[in-house]
């Protein structure tokens, strides 16, 4: 037996879940991960939804965590005393659902070194733990002095019902960063008041600031720009809940009044796609010309709904700014090839280009981008004119890390290219692309390129024909994969899964964590019992994310059912909300507590 010093510093290298894994096994390392757990400085239980118990367990008699990532979907008061540490510099709270003010009073009194704050609150119907946290967010900050980073996000209620007014004064001077969620226009306007007089104490502090809005007006990005001196990142978006006065909406004086920050370097405007008015009208070239000769400095744009902007505007935006690194457009509907036709000096420095839904590009703005060498990002999601060609010239990418090529029309020949590409993609996004066969994924993985070996997360949805033939070939030749989509597949049947599971537990190997079988229509009543910890051998002992659609959720006759297999794997989530993927930004509750 090793030393216990010894063993309390190999169990404290080896990760929380490892660490809890060895607890498990005998008397001596259940001792060494306890001693190793006091010692722990930075801890994230947000991939899954731990019990009271369990962040008790875990938390208590640890002096040292300074930065703490907690899913609170299942937790109450009960346990805030273990998650309130006077160490903390970081806390992220998310999915909250049954705290109540006395978790703001607690961390307003414990505390006092808090740097940084993230309370995100689900969605429970207008609960009345929600009702009465809203009005009392201003208790956090009463001596958390020294808070620099601020993130506030609530349900999608109607926007105002929460009393952020009450929070203007309390929140320390010293903060950098500041996101609210969702906040009316004219509670922005109090927020940042254009009058020196009136003037909020974090106005000359603050750096960056995002805001979900009911409406982004002209006034408010003058009253923005003019109360706030030193911004250096800037995201607004707007969820208009009804038809929009054209009188009021963003126009090009708004572009113009941005820039007055030419110390601007990241600037996100962008308008919901579920709004009623999804863009932007009043806004043209000469507006977002206007914004490219006064915010010289940006490296990060992002523009969604602007529909009567043409390639002049946007090609202007990839010129001016000089140091440019991301750029995204969304729901541009006269965007076209011309944009990216020649880009210059900019292509060497740009890593990450995002042009979504844009109807008029082809495959020769794919073809134009592969002038860019150190292209990390690339996502063509919803531009159902990028065929094969332009897939051959990404496969050279050899920095290319994201793929996003949903909806497109490649085939088989296509992904082929890319397999025997040069391109180190980790993420694929094929969801909708409906040319492609089993064969296609076969060639993706079984090519002389290097996808297969450093291929993480892929997402095959929405294709028709995909079956277990594609699952075999995948659980076979890309072993490290960690995310799979294989939503609304209609031929994945429960040998498939089986196949997938199998593979993996013979391999001594479980890095599947998340698996997204929503709407797969011909799975059985049963399908479930492949991810119970009873099924012999057990499968996907690793899986931490399950998307199983609410039909399957509603469905009589489950055996086991949903709430059986969560007792018996309590780390596990099961998502029947039709999410994406984790639950990418959507805060809801546990199904357990549906």
């Amino acid at each position: 037996m090793l030393p216990e010093a010894l063993l309390v510093e190999v169990v404290g290298r080896v990760g929380l879940e490892a660490a809890c894994s060895a607890a498990a096994s005998c008397r001596a390392l259940r001792g060494a991960a306890g001693a190793a757990l006091t010692a722990v400085t930075s801890l994230d239980l947000s991939v899954f939804p731990p019990t009271n118990g369990i962040v008790s367990r875990i938390l208590d008699g640890n002096g040292a965590l300074r930065s703490l990532t907690v899913n609170c979907s299942l937790l109450d008061d009960s346990v805030v005393a273990s998650i309130a540490k006077g160490s903390l510099l970081e806390l992220e709270l998310l999915k909250c659902s049954s705290f109540t003010p006395y978790l703001f009073a607690v961390i307003g009194e414990r505390c006092t070194n808090l740097r940084s704050i993230k309370l995100e609150v689900a969605d429970l119907n207008g609960s009345e733990h929600f009702v009465i946290c809203r009005k009392t967010l201003a208790h956090i900050f009463k001596r958390c002095d020294y808070l620099e980073n601020i993130s506030l996000k609530f349900p999608p209620q109607t926007p105002g019902s929460v009393d952020f007014d009450s929070l203007v004064s309390a929140i320390p001077s010293t903060t950098k960063v500041l996101f609210l969620h969702p906040v009316a226009n004219w509670q922005a306007k109090k927020l940042f008041p254009i009058s020196p007089s009136l003037k909020t104490p974090f106005g000359d502090s603050l750096e960056s600031l995002s805001l979900v809005l009911d409406i982004i007006t002209d006034e408010l990005v003058t009253f923005i720009t003019g109360s706030l001196p030193n911004l250096l990142e800037l995201c607004l978006e707007d969820n208009p809940g009804s038809e929009i006065d054209l009188d009021t909406d963003l126009t090009n004086i708004g572009l113009q009044a941005l820039g007055i920050c030419q110390n601007l370097t990241h600037l996100s405007l962008t308008r919901g796609k579920q709004s009623y008015s999804s863009t932007f009208r009043r806004v043209n070239d000469f507006g977002i010309l206007m914004l490219a000769e006064g915010c010289k400095q940006l490296q990060t744009i992002r523009l969604g709904g602007f529909s009567k902007v043409r390639d002049a505007g946007y090609a202007a935006l990839l010129h001016s700014c000089k140091d440019l690194k991301k750029f995204e457009v969304s729901t541009a509907s006269c965007l076209s090839d011309l944009t990216c036709l020649d880009l210059d000096e900019a292509a060497t420095k740009i890593t990450e280009v995002r042009l979504l839904s844009c109807g008029l590009l082809t495959s020769e703005t794919a073809i134009s981008l592969s002038s860019c060498t150190n292209l990390e990002v690339l996502d063509l999601s919803g531009c159902r004119s990028i065929a094969d060609a332009g897939l051959v010239s990404i496969s050279q990418l050899s920095k290319l890390t994201l793929l996003d090529l949903a909806g497109a029309d490649i085939t088989d020949a296509g992904l082929s290219a890319l397999g025997n590409g040069r391109c180190p993609i980790s993420s694929l996004c094929l969801r909708g692309c409906r040319r492609i066969t089993n064969n296609g994924i076969a060639s993706l993985l079984l090519g002389s390129g290097t996808i297969n070996k450093t291929l993480v997360a892929l997402d095959i949805g929405n294709i028709a024909r995909i079956s277990g033939r594609a699952v075999t070939v995948i659980a076979k030749n890309c072993e490290q994969i960690s995310s799979l989509c294989l939503r609304n597949c209609v031929l994945i049947t429960d040998p498939c899964l089986e196949t997938l599971g199998s593979v993996q537990h013979n391999s001594g190997k479980s890095p599947l964590r998340m698996l997204d079988l929503s709407y797969c229509s011909r799975l059985s009543r049963s399908f479930l019992r492949l991810f119970d910890p009873l099924f012999d051998p057990p499968l996907f002992r690793g899986l931490r994310w399950l998307g199983i659609g609410k039909n399957v959720l509603e469905r009589r006759g489950n055996s086991p059912t949903v709430a059986e297999i969560l007792e018996r794997k309590p780390g596990l989530t099961i998502c029947a909300n039709n999410c994406e993927v984790g639950c990418r930004n959507q805060c809801h509750p546990d199904v357990r507590t549906l």
